[in-house]
């Protein structure tokens, strides 16, 4: 499902739209202020954080990430996340259309939980039963 507006009124932030929505892009920004919830997968905050660690705007951006992440629902993986992270990519790989170990996390989170993730990663597409939100 591409790039559709969501009928569904939280959704799953991907590390991009992270980033986006602090850089203020106003896409970004409005998709994410009109979801009833957000929810962040433990894994973005990870790449989030690596992404940062290096940055000498560090200090700020793990500033404005803790205030995210007391807003956002942060989504961990379990059991459940481990049987769609193996079905997804059985899935692409059959398919010969492998995509990045993290996003397969991401997106096994995404199928679990049942939202909308707001993302630029087109290759999200390739995954059923997961709905991408662009921009």
């Amino acid at each position: 499902m591409r790039g559709r507006e969501s009928r569904r009124l939280a959704m799953i932030l991907d590390t991009n739209a992270v980033s986006a929505f602090f850089e203020g892009v106003p896409e970004v920004c409005r998709r994410a202020g009109a979801s009833d919830a957000l929810a962040i997968p433990s894994i973005v905050l990870g790449e989030y954080r690596f992404g940062i660690s290096g940055s000498r705007l560090r200090v700020e951006l793990d500033a404005k990430l803790g205030r995210l992440e007391r807003l956002a629902q942060v989504l961990v993986v379990d059991e459940t996340t481990a049987r769609h992270y193996a079905s997804i990519r059985r899935e692409l790989k059959d398919a010969g259309r492998p995509i990045p170990e993290n996003d397969l996390w991401i997106a096994a989170l995404a199928r679990q939980h049942a939202r909308p993730l707001l993302s630029d990663d087109s290759h999200f597409d390739l995954v059923s039963g997961i709905e991408r939100i662009g921009w």
